[in-house]
């Protein structure tokens, strides 16, 4: 099938777990994330993340990032106003705040050459289609395609192409796949396997003991014929899990970038 593939929104997320900055272009790191991507996250005494996986009230904290500025902005439902913070001058006034929240000491660390990705096999941006995500809200009541976005924070989303149509961007194990966005190349490597996030409401995180089970049944049904079934041991996957070749650093991605496969001599 013939599609005009395009790069219809790109959010990075400057602090691991937290709310998405939508931006309308990023830049390559030396690593193949995407600069100001999960720069920054929260780390306990024993240096774990203080992240959504391990603490549902992550994802009924509230962000906002001025990136001219340098400023992250948090609150809560409880609060009447935001909590504003200048990263590299309130550092210490963050970390008393977030851990007056967590009832227990919470550091803040940053990594500028490459964040702090969920996959550092794989540490590339993730890739869904806006189609993807109208699917997955439909398998749903009351789950709007936003509320899909917020659940699962891929950073790259693909417009003009029908829904799973990124399965196409993974092969065997230990293959990758090569695509172009605008003149970055890119190599696609599995489905991401999902966490306990995408199951929780995304603002007052209450979690279905439901969602996983139905995702499950809903992804093995719809799965397109041009996936390679033998990358999913279990069918509670979405999205592409991606590198991008060091070559690649210092380029731009782009809203509106076209996108297509390609070959790689």
């Amino acid at each position: 099938m013939e599609t005009t593939a395009f790069l219809a929104g790109i959010r990075v997320f400057p602090v691991k777990s937290l709310d998405a900055h939508d931006l309308r272009e990023a830049a390559i790191l030396s690593t193949g994330a995407l600069a100001l991507d999960r720069e920054y996250t929260l780390l306990d005494t024993q240096g774990k993340f203080v992240n959504a996986k391990r603490f549902a009230l992550m994802q009924r904290l509230r962000s906002t990032w001025d990136h001219e500025k340098q400023i992250l902005g948090l609150y809560d439902e409880g609060l009447a106003e935001e909590a504003r913070f200048h990263m590299p001058t309130q550092q210490a006034a963050l970390e008393a705040w977030l851990s007056d929240k967590f009832e227990q000491p919470v550091t803040v660390a940053q990594n500028t050459d490459g964040g702090f990705p969920d996959d550092t096999q794989a540490p590339g941006p993730t890739l869904i289609s806006t189609a993807t995500l109208e699917a997955v809200a439909s398998w749903y009541p009351g789950v709007t395609v936003e509320e899909a976005r917020r659940r699962f924070r891929a950073n790259l989303e693909i417009g003009g192409v029908p829904a799973f149509w990124e399965d196409r961007l993974f092969a065997g194990p230990g293959e990758a796949v090569p695509f172009q966005i605008g003149d970055v190349i890119f190599r696609g490597v599995n489905p991401c396997q999902r966490c306990i996030v995408p199951t929780r409401d995304s603002f007052s995180a209450e979690a279905s003991s439901e969602f996983a089970q139905i995702f499950r049944t809903h992804r093995e049904a719809a799965l397109p014929a041009w996936a390679n079934r033998s990358r999913f041991d279990h069918f509670y996957r979405l999205a592409v899990n991606t590198c991008i070749p060091e070559t690649e650093a210092g380029k731009w991605v782009r809203t509106g970038d076209s996108l297509a496969l390609v070959s790689i001599e």
